[in-house]
């Protein structure tokens, strides 16, 4: 039997430093539910996992022509052939631009 790789955990402040976003903005994505924790301390805190990562470059690159509405959107699109295109997206967010700073 093999033994499970040990998951590597970052907090808010590692997760700050190693993307470049500020603490309000990973809030934000957070409360959108762009990003997810991968679970709290027994504190609170929240800590993310190493694919959030790979997920803050996506939206970094999808917010240069999309609102977070839409980018939340195509995320949360499973990796087939049956995605709705772009403009789906933009058209079903109605034009309510949400945005954060960062």
């Amino acid at each position: 039997m093999a033994a499970k790789k040990p998951v590597k955990l970052f907090k808010i402040g590692e997760v700050m430093e190693f993307s470049g976003l500020s603490r309000q903005t990973i809030h934000n994505y957070t409360m959108l539910g762009l990003i997810k924790p991968a679970r709290r301390t027994k504190a609170g805190h929240r800590l993310y996992g190493e694919e959030v990562f790979e997920i803050l470059e996506k939206v970094k690159e999808l917010k240069r022509d999309h609102t977070l509405t839409a980018i939340k959107q195509m995320l949360q699109q499973p990796p087939t052939g049956d995605q709705p295109s772009t403009k789906d997206v933009e058209e079903s967010d109605h034009g309510n631009r949400q945005d954060s700073s960062g």
